[in-house]
């Protein structure tokens, strides 16, 4: 089935229009929409790729998915709410990611919340300015016997203490 871009082109709702050499991303994007036969369950699926390809989820390409797979935008928009992994923000190379978790929070993920805006410049949600660091906190993230986690990229790092943070961070540059 040709792939049908013509109406990526025109204004999306946000007033936006793509570039010709973002095509082989829609083009990605249709593919993965296609593997799952347009099936609105398959939004979360489709949401990960998107964000692989683009690096975020923009307003344009969340228009494209809501067409693709017939869901109203607030649809998509609350289980991009609803979800930490997804952002709707471009990110730096690399993600940060603390654990808040109870057991990460009682063995000091807050100091480590502190140390890393000491150490990079920035608050959870923010991206250092030269791109090269985002932060976030995510509520758990399943490896409470390693508390305090950090997590960077898909690399998990246990028992993380303030005075060894630097070095973990700096693996990273």
């Amino acid at each position: 089935m040709p792939t049908q871009l013509a109406h990526i082109e025109s204004v999306s709702r946000s007033g936006a229009t793509v570039a010709a050499s973002e095509f082989p991303l829609f083009d990605e994007l249709n593919a993965t929409i296609a593997h799952f036969d347009h099936s609105p369950k398959a939004l979360i699926q489709v949401l990960h790729r998107a964000q692989e390809l683009f690096g975020y989820l923009r307003e344009d390409v969340i228009d494209h998915v809501s067409r693709e797979l017939r869901l109203p935008v607030s649809k998509i928009n609350g289980v991009i709410g609803f979800y930490s992994f997804f952002s709707r923000v471009p990110q730096g190379k690399h993600t940060v990611t603390v654990c808040m978790g109870t057991a990460c929070y009682v063995r000091g993920a807050d100091q480590l919340v502190r140390g890393l805006n000491k150490l990079l410049g920035v608050e959870p949600g923010d991206t250092t300015s030269d791109g090269r660091y985002s932060v976030r906190c995510a509520r758990c993230v399943g490896a409470c016997g390693l508390a305090p986690v950090l997590v960077i990229d898909d690399d998990v790092h246990g028992n993380v203490q303030t005075a060894r943070l630097k070095n973990v961070v700096r693996q990273y540059k």
